[in-house]
């Protein structure tokens, strides 16, 4: 089932064990993509999650082969990658953390950035952006007001800096004032 970086999303992290039949907490979970019978990719095995208790922000998994708890010990620390074609449909405004990371970030023809991760605020997530210049990075909520576009096959994302405020880079505030 290998396959290209680009065709698994993130599941997890694998936690600590849970007991003694090789379950284990996952971090950092999206349980949506963690069901039963879903094979993921924890280094280099590939398995079918064969036991799934616990809730979508703190589920414990089993995975097939992996009985005892030392195993799963063994296992602690990796990520769990699920095979994008088992991921549920997003909405039109909805995108996967892993399609938007490396997105140029604009303002109309400005280049402001990229775009290293998502950040999980309190009231939405965030993109935290590399500044193009060097600058510190900055971040830009997912929220309307802030974000114009966003194009996942262009890996653009186009941002209204007059928006962001004082939290937009320098040279991108002097430039729009």
């Amino acid at each position: 089932m290998a396959g290209p970086a680009e065709d698994w999303l993130a599941g997890g992290r694998v936690g600590r064990p849970h007991g003694l039949d090789g379950s284990f907490h996952v971090h950092q979970a999206r349980g949506a993509l963690l069901a039963l019978g879903v094979v993921v990719r924890a280094g280099d095995r590939e398995a079918p999650i064969v036991r799934r208790a616990g809730t979508d922000d703190r589920p414990i998994v089993r995975l097939d082969g992996v009985d005892t708890r030392e195993a799963a010990a063994a296992l602690r620390g990796l990520d769990l990658l699920v095979p994008r074609d088992v991921a549920p449909a997003l909405e039109d405004d909805e995108w996967w953390a892993e399609d938007l990371v490396g997105c140029r970030v604009v303002d109309g023809e400005r280049e402001l950035g990229v775009v290293v991760r998502l950040v999980p605020l309190p009231s939405c997530e965030a993109l935290e952006v590399a500044g193009a210049s060097g600058e510190e990075p900055f971040l830009v909520p997912l929220v309307r007001d802030a974000v114009r576009l966003v194009d996942v096959e262009a890996k653009v994302i186009d941002v209204d800096v007059a928006f962001l405020g004082d939290t937009a880079p320098a040279s991108a505030r002097g430039a729009a004032g």
